[in-house]
């Protein structure tokens, strides 16, 4: 592994950190100033911080599956540490890095409230669309996924990902 290829690595590590401190911090402070209080409006009618304790998935789906959570955080953050140390060094993967760091510190920011506490604490309400609540951890995984996804359609071709030694499979025709 080259000098710079660690240098990357590190620079993953430290901003997983990071990530997941700020996510911890604002949970803390939710948890300090909202818990047991009414809702406290950021933007009227628009954006509120209202205390709730989420023991389900997304939109509250999946309620008290703590082990089938933390098991696909977990599959899913082996995913990301394989895909970090096969990347090649080079400029185009950077982004790459950026929205799986944050994808991964999403996943241990919500697996960490799971572990410690039995529920996910959320805190941000979009009170105009009436958007479920969410916390930190949310936004970075939801953020990063759809930039992914992008980066996939329009900034990395085939040849772009062959690091991952994934082999298509070809099917013969039938005549």
């Amino acid at each position: 592994m080259s000098r710079n290829k660690k240098g990357w690595l590190f620079f993953d590590f430290f901003a997983l950190i990071i990530l997941i401190v700020l996510d911890q911090l604002t949970k803390y402070y939710a948890v300090l100033k909202l818990k047991e209080q009414e809702a406290f409006s950021i933007i009227p009618e628009i954006l509120e911080l209202k205390y709730l304790e989420n023991k389900g998935a997304a939109f509250g789906m999946l309620q008290n599956q703590k082990f089938f959570f933390i098991l696909v955080a977990s599959v899913i953050l082996v995913m990301i540490v394989y895909i970090l140390v096969k990347v090649p060094d080079h400029m185009k993967y950077r982004i790459l890095h950026l929205l799986l760091v944050m994808i991964a510190s999403g996943a241990i920011g919500n697996m960490i409230d799971r572990i410690r506490l039995d529920y996910v604490v959320d805190f941000i309400y979009v009170v105009c669309i009436n958007f479920p609540i969410f916390n930190v951890a949310d936004i970075y995984v939801t953020v990063s996924t759809i930039l992914l996804v992008i980066c996939f359609l329009f900034k990395y071709k085939e040849e772009d990902l062959t690091f991952l030694n994934i082999k298509q499979k070809k099917f013969r025709e039938i005549d």
